[in-house]
């Protein structure tokens, strides 16, 4: 197939280069230069959004925001403005497909689905979940919106060439409200995570071990796992800054204005960002969280190293 990928960073990269490497014929761009590896590997570099969509049949976008969401699709040489100059089939429907893989507002994305399709095409939202370990490996979560089952199955085999647990979790933007209550949940793990160990590391208990124990009990879990021997090892280098972390509960806090919807604990959670980010820590893992956790407690988990 045609294929379109617009955002070639930590995760955008690993991504399009699963596509590009099951023979798929790859056009891409980013706001940089276009990685050497990729172009080794037969991609062609465009040099626009607009570029991109009108030689691609299915275009993916990984960027970090909705501003930055919006500007690649509707701003000067973006892909609507190649979508609108390509080709109409005989239902008069350009029938091209954009999917965006970005975290980004679902309010908004109901709205950029809405002007895709005035313009003949389809739109799916199609977060993931797995930072940059699970892009590499084809891993990834993908959380699905899609208008109906039939625009899903078109684009699922491209999804799993990316991930490994797929889900069509409903219409366009659900895909997004999914994200967002997984950024919740995995935040509120890693804010629970760093207490314990902090905790732990301050009563004059070994983490590293401490960690090891709850690892066969009842709190064992993913984040105890990876997050928590990050902690312990000080190796903070981004899989998933906490900038990008904060974006999202900043998300998960809107939406729950706008519903009504009190999270206490997110609220929480993002507080615990805004001081990262306070002491210039907001471009490290988000694992990091725990240096704001220690700053209060006067009281490293382990030494930096």
């Amino acid at each position: 197939m045609k294929l379109g990928f617009i955002g070639l960073g930590i995760m955008g990269t690993p991504m399009a280069g699963h596509l590009r490497a099951a023979g798929h014929e790859l056009f891409v761009t980013t706001r940089s230069k276009v990685p050497q590896a990729l172009l080794d590997a037969g991609a062609k570099a465009c040099a626009s959004g607009a570029e991109v969509a009108r030689a691609a049949d299915i275009v993916f976008l990984m960027v970090p925001d909705t501003a930055d969401v919006e500007k690649v699709l509707f701003g000067e040489g973006g892909v609507a403005s190649g979508l609108a100059n390509s080709g109409r089939g005989p239902d008069g429907r350009v029938g091209k497909t954009v999917v965006d893989m970005s975290s980004i507002s679902p309010i908004a994305t109901k709205e950029f689905a809405q002007r895709i399709a005035a313009l003949g095409c389809d739109y799916l939202d199609a977060p993931v979940s797995g930072g940059e370990v699970g892009a590499k490996a084809a891993s990834l979560t993908i959380m699905v919106g899609a208008k109906d089952e039939a625009t899903f199955e078109r684009v699922k085999p491209l999804f799993a060439l990316m991930g490994k647990n797929i889900t069509h979790v409903g219409g366009v933007g659900d895909g997004q409200v999914t994200k967002v209550a997984n950024q919740i949940i995995v935040a509120l793990n890693i804010a629970a995570v760093g207490e314990a160990l902090v905790f732990a590391s301050k009563a004059g208990a070994d983490p590293a071990k401490v960690r090891q124990a709850l690892m066969g009990g009842f709190a064992a879990s993913r984040i105890l796992e990876v997050h928590g021997e990050r902690m312990i090892k000080r190796t903070f280098n981004p899989g998933f800054r906490i900038t990008l972390h904060q974006k999202d509960l900043n998300l998960a806090l809107q939406g729950a204005k706008s519903l009504g919807v009190a999270l206490p604990q997110t609220a929480g959670a993002a507080q615990l960002m805004q001081a990262a980010q306070a002491q210039g820590w907001d471009q490290l893992d988000h694992s990091a969280l725990v240096k704001a956790l220690e700053l209060m407690a006067r009281h490293p988990v382990a030494p930096d190293q």
